[in-house]
Parts: structure tokens; sequence; C-alpha cells
């Protein structure tokens, strides 16, 4: 196969010139013997949407196996957001891995844990007194958060919106608005989990004051607002396919909330840690939350997790009532304390608008080319679009989840990973980390544009 190429870049200590190429058939060899080697040993409920097995990757660009190189749209489903391997990450975890790496900081603290701490107090929504718990997943956070609102509270029920997705645990299956692939013979599952309708633009046509009128009226009529603990939002849904509610939605439902003495948590595991162009996409839409989830991007590819809130709130949960294991360990915290210095020192909430210009730009091309991209949206490094079938973008909206699928194999055999996503498959997202260049970016969206015209 002849090589493909961007313009390239200077290396890294791994070797990695950091441009695209494509060198083999995708897998290549390699990848599929060590495929074969998995398929044994590794069931297939841990699926890889792409069998291509890495070996090194820098800032923006990943190397299999086998030696082509690809340009990394989907950052870990949102997670090296800085970048992959940079040195500020790697050598703050390499210097804690000299002095300690577990102690658990329920029997013995450590300063990193604080620290994490202090910087979500400082960067999070919100003037007022905040405390944080930090864990290891996404999904855990997401656990924390409902269990502090309901002790806060003292009341049982939950609420999540339409097209929501929260994780993979028992509690979090039942918040998804999505059953298949992640719950599917699963249950049964917690209850006391209520899904209300949510903003849609695309699709619903309503304004924000409409669509959280009928969002009120489900809470009031279907839960009951005196029997609700919490109304769990993603301000940018992420599996749903990156909606972006209508103006106003998000702020009168935070009215709402604090009307009927409900907590409103913002689940910012996806869309938090300067995605955005901003540290929490809360910011966006003007609310302050009472509780914030955080995850993914925090640590750079670290496990850690959290939740973030009012200090009224937080400190409702008695000694021993939060913690675990692992939760907070010590290279993770240090990881994600080289994070924040990052975002500032490299001003990368500016990145994240400089990526939103030059992607939009890009897609909107595109958009007047092809007439199945229904939408554009997004904030920051966080753009999709949605795909819908010839002709009725402006009309009867049909999903296209074949073109998606297309779309996306066509982009991995010729260097290029995005991600699906959407309640119906057809979305394409994009969640380029912010060392991405405009040269990369410019790449890629060449690379679709050469499938968008061979569909």
């Amino acid at each position: 196969m002849t090589e493909t190429s961007a313009a390239a870049s200077s290396s890294t200590s791994t070797d990695l010139v950091l441009e695209r190429r494509v060198v083999t058939e995708i897998p290549g060899p390699r990848s599929q013997e060590l495929h074969a080697r998995r398929v044994k040993v590794v069931p297939p409920g841990v699926h890889s949407v792409l069998p291509v097995y890495i070996e090194s990757a820098h800032d923006a660009i990943v190397r299999d196996v086998d030696g082509n190189q690809f340009i990394d749209l989907g950052a870990g489903i949102g997670v090296t957001t800085v970048g992959h391997t940079q040195a500020e990450v790697v050598e703050a975890a390499k210097a804690q891995l000299d002095k300690y790496l577990h102690t658990l900081f329920t029997i013995t603290p450590y300063e990193p844990y604080v620290r994490v701490a202090e910087l979500m107090a400082e960067h999070t929504p919100g003037d007022f007194e905040k405390r944080t718990v930090l864990v290891n997943s996404g999904a855990e956070a997401v656990e924390n958060a409902v269990k502090i609102a309901r002790k806060f509270t003292g009341r049982r029920a939950i609420a999540v919106l339409d097209h929501g997705y929260h994780g993979r645990t028992n509690l979090t299956m039942a918040m998804n608005f999505k059953a298949a692939p992640y719950g599917t013979g699963y249950g049964p599952f917690a209850g006391d989990v209520f899904h209300a309708p949510s903003s849609y633009p695309y699709r619903d046509g309503l304004s924000g004051a409409e669509a959280a009128e009928r969002t009120f009226w489900y809470l009031e009529k279907h839960v009951g607002a005196s029997d609700l603990a919490a109304l769990v939002v993603e301000p940018v849904q992420g599996e749903g396919g990156f909606m972006v509610p209508a103006d106003g939605y998000l702020p009168a439902l935070k009215e709402w909330t604090e009307k009927n003495g409900v907590v409103f948590v913002s689940d910012e595991i996806q869309s938090g840690m300067a995605r955005t162009g901003k540290y929490f996409a809360s910011e966006h839409f003007g609310i302050v939350p009472d509780l914030i989830t955080f995850a993914k991007g925090i640590a750079a590819g670290l496990p850690l997790a959290g939740v973030t809130g009012r200090a009224d709130i937080m400190d409702s949960s008695h000694p021993g009532g939060l913690g675990g294991t692992f939760g907070g360990n010590p290279v993770a915290a240090a990881a994600a304390v080289a994070v924040f210095e990052m975002i500032e020192k490299d001003a990368l909430l500016a990145e994240a608008t400089r990526i939103e210009k030059r992607l939009k730009g890009g897609l909107e091309d595109l958009q007047s080319r092809f007439d199945i991209i229904g939408d554009i949206r997004g904030h920051g490094a966080m753009v999709a679009i949605e795909l819908v079938e010839s002709g009725t973008a402006q009309t009867t909206k049909v999903p296209n989840s074949a073109a998606v699928s297309a779309l996306a194999a066509h982009a991995a055999k010729n260097g290029v990973l995005v991600l699906t996503a959407g309640t119906n498959g057809n979305v394409l997202r994009f969640l380029p980390s912010l060392a991405i260049t405009d040269a990369q970016l410019d790449d890629a969206l060449g690379v679709l544009a050469d499938g968008f015209a061979s569909l």
C-alpha cells in the first residue's frame, strides 16, 4: 500500500513523527496476530471498535504495532485532552512513583489529593465553599453524586434526561437512555430512576423555555418534586450525540431545582477539563451546579474521577461514608495537578476555541457539498455531525447510521480515528486532543471528504 501522510512535524522522545502514515492494510499483520491472541483470553463483551493495537502515541498521533500512524480524533473518548504522553504529566507521575504509589487516603492521607481538591474548588463554577471526593471512574463518580444527593435531601428518586449516558454500573445502567449495548441482559437494575424528556433542538424544534416546560411537567406529574433527590444532567450530552440544548433550557432547569429543593448534578465526565473551551461546559450556559462529576481528561490517561460540590451538600455524608481503596491514587492525582498547570501555562482553553473554529469551518464546507450532514453542533474540541438520509435534512431527518459506519471505516483505513455516537447511531463525534494542529485537522477533514465522496 502506498504511504499517505500529512506535513511532518517534530519528532518526539519515542521517535514518532507527528503525521498520518498508512504503511500496511488496517489492521496490519502484527495487529491481527495480537487480536488472535486476544480473543482467546478476553471476552467479546470487552469489544474494540477497531482491532488496531497501539505501540506509542504523542500529542494527537498514535502509532500501531505495524508502524501505521493515525490522527486521533477520539482521544480515548475525551481522556487525553492535553495530548498523549505530555512531558509535564509524565514527569509528574514519574516523580510521584519514586515517592510512594499508595497508602489509602482514608488511612494515611497525602498532599496530591488535597491539591486536586483545591484546584477543583477553584475552577468549578460557583464562588461558594466546596468539597471534593476522588474516586476511580466516571460511573463511580456518578454513583457517589447520587448517594450524596440522597443523603443530603433524604429523598429517594433520581431523574435523568433522554439520550443521556452515565456509565456501566448497575445504577448508571439504569440511568442510561439507550439500553443496547450497555444494559442488554444485565438487569434487573436499580430502581427510583426516572427519564425525563430533554432538549434536542435539531429534532424537537422547541425553544429552551418550551423544552423546559415539557421536562417540568414530566418531573412534577410522573415523579413528584417532593420525592426527587437529584436531577443529573450532561450539559452537552456525550454518547447521546453531543446534543447542545436550546438557549435557556439548562438555566430554567437549574431554577426549577432550586425552587423545589432538588440537587442539580452536572455530569461533566466527558465535557469537563477544558474540553469545550471552558473548564466545565456548564459555564457556556451560565449555570452553577450543586454537584459536578468529573473524570476522563483530568489526569491525561491515568484513572481518576470525582465529585465536587457545595460544602453543605458534600458535608452531609458521615465519616466513612465516602471513599474507596484506590480513590484519589497519588500518582493519578499528581498527573491531574500537572494537567491543571498545563491548561493555564499553554492557554489550552484558547486552543479548544481554535479547534472548534477550524473543525466547524471544515465540516460546514462538507455540509455545503453533501446534504446528508443534517446538523453540526458542539463547543470547543467537542463537535459532532448528525447524518440523515439524502434529501431529509430539513424535513423528516431520517437517521443515516449506515453512512456513519461507512465513514468511520473509511477514516480508519486511511489513518484517522473517529468515534460514532447518537441514540440512532447516526452521529460522528470529534474529540481531538487540544494539542492537535491545524494541519492535522485539515488532513483528517480531507480524509473524511474523500469518504463522503465515495458514499
